[in-house]
């Protein structure tokens, strides 16, 4: 597996993992962004890991390097000098360095090439980092547009709820008002009726009537004795200068009322 493979895996995970935690999308694509420039920093360090490898076997191969020309050196002087047993000592160490300089640069070219690689991929995951950072802001653009836009819709949708509301509490007031208002005229109405009174009495309706026309004949009683009294004032000298004649009228009149009473009776008996 790759390194951009596994650092893929890797971000996969830990983002999976932090959707399960939250909820904010916003907070989800940062975090994702800022998990791919950690990786991006171990790819730098790896790198960095490995020239610094690579440096170490250049300066190791530029000392071998060195003893190869010192041996190199020494084998001519020892032959200069008779001494060629020296000399083959000389060049069996001279040889001895360039093999380890041959396996040395074959370590070279193989780090070489890792770090081409590596430099690669980290342009390449780079080159992503920085096309994600572009899309994540516009994501999150996109998205708290979308939250104020869903905030504005959510209060406008309350706030038409909330009129509704009012609405209806507005009609149940004016109902209760025109209940209100119905009530005080009947009552008012029952009160100049009288209807309260009647509520309070025990009488039924009959002896309310009987009891008006006893009232009403009382009243036109004394109506008719007051007026008697203010009548016989005005007529008492007259009743002075004719009195037999006065008797003798309400004689007759009391004789013609018994009369009719005593036809009255005969015709009852009959």
């Amino acid at each position: 597996m790759g390194i951009l493979s596994r650092t893929s895996y890797v971000i996969r995970s830990k983002i999976n993992s932090f959707l399960d935690r939250t909820e904010d999308p916003t907070q989800t694509l940062d975090y994702s962004y800022e998990q791919m420039r950690d990786q991006l920093q171990q790819v730098k360090r790896g790198i960095a890991d490995l020239t610094t490898q690579k440096k170490r076997l250049e300066m190791q191969k530029r000392r071998l390097e060195d003893n190869v020309e010192k041996h190199n050196g020494q084998a001519r002087t020892a032959v200069q000098q008779g001494r060629e047993d020296l000399a083959r000592r000389a060049l069996e160490k001279k040889k001895a360095k360039m093999n380890q300089i041959e396996e040395l640069d074959r370590q070279i070219s193989d780090l070489q090439s890792q770090q081409d690689s590596l430099i690669d991929q980290k342009d390449e995951l780079q080159a992503r980092i920085e096309e994600f950072r572009t899309k994540k802001e516009t994501m999150k653009a996109r998205y708290q547009a979308a939250e104020a836009s869903s905030q504005v819709s959510e209060a406008m949708t309350a706030t038409g709820d909330e009129f509704e509301d009012v609405g209806r509490a507005i009609e149940r007031a004016e109902e209760r008002t025109q209940d209100m208002e119905a009530r005080a005229a009947a009552l008012d109405e029952l009160h100049e009726s009288g209807a309260f009174d009647d509520v309070l009495s025990d009488k039924d309706s009959i002896d309310r009537e009987l009891e008006s026309l006893s009232t009403d004949s009382g009243v036109d009683a004394e109506l008719e004795t007051l007026k008697a009294e203010v009548g016989g004032e005005g007529t008492e000298a007259e009743a002075d200068v004719e009195p037999e004649a006065e008797d003798l009228e309400t004689e007759v009149s009391d004789a013609d009322v018994e009369a009719e009473l005593a036809e009255l009776q005969e015709e009852e008996d009959t």
